[in-house]
């Protein structure tokens, strides 16, 4: 498991649920996790990833989880907002889009041998090392949760972190109290 510092609220359950995906499809390497967006200026915003998949056709390894995910191949990854909606110019319906969480799953022998690859162009080009796994024929395991909480990808969302967390922090000594 790799879950990334500019994380640092991710629900527990979602690296639950990372790793039983991995671990009931043994057929991919590499497992991750996206989520619905709130707003277009999310999508926008190119410190938030990009994924787009394709639908895992036949898999039923999410049904046993008690909330409904949603599960696909990555197809691709980016800081541009995709799918762009050429209709809407740009960005249409959030509900089109979904947004990559800073986790990954890999099994010990694929690790050893992607980061022994040489970065890719993609990779080069989108700044996103799983690039180098989809530009070099692997497949990457996308599972959908619910995400509430932005990643800290620049110095105004690390304020809003830690406005929430000292919210959080007095809201828990105001119970003890």
């Amino acid at each position: 498991m790799n879950l990334q510092a500019d994380e640092p609220e991710i629900d527990p359950e979602n690296i639950d649920y990372l790793a039983e995906l991995l671990i009931k499809n043994p057929d991919y390497p590499m497992a991750t996790l996206a989520a619905e967006f709130q707003s277009p200026e999310q999508i926008a915003d190119p410190n938030i990833v990009k994924v787009i998949i394709s639908p895992c056709v036949g898999d039923t390894s999410h049904e046993s989880r008690a909330t409904s995910h949603e599960i696909g191949r990555a197809i691709y990854f980016s800081r541009a907002p995709i799918p762009y909606d050429r209709e809407k110019s740009g960005i249409g319906k959030t509900q089109q889009y979904l947004r990559h969480i800073g986790i990954y799953a890999y099994r010990k022998q694929f690790l050893l041998k992607i980061t022994s690859l040489p970065q890719t162009p993609l990779e080069k080009i989108e700044k996103l090392e799983q690039l180098r796994a989809i530009e070099n024929g692997y497949s990457i395991l996308v599972g959908k949760v619910e995400h509430t909480c932005d990643g800290i990808d620049t110095p105004q969302q690390y304020a809003e972190f830690v406005v929430r967390y000292k919210v959080k922090r007095e809201a828990k000594y105001e119970i003890r109290g």
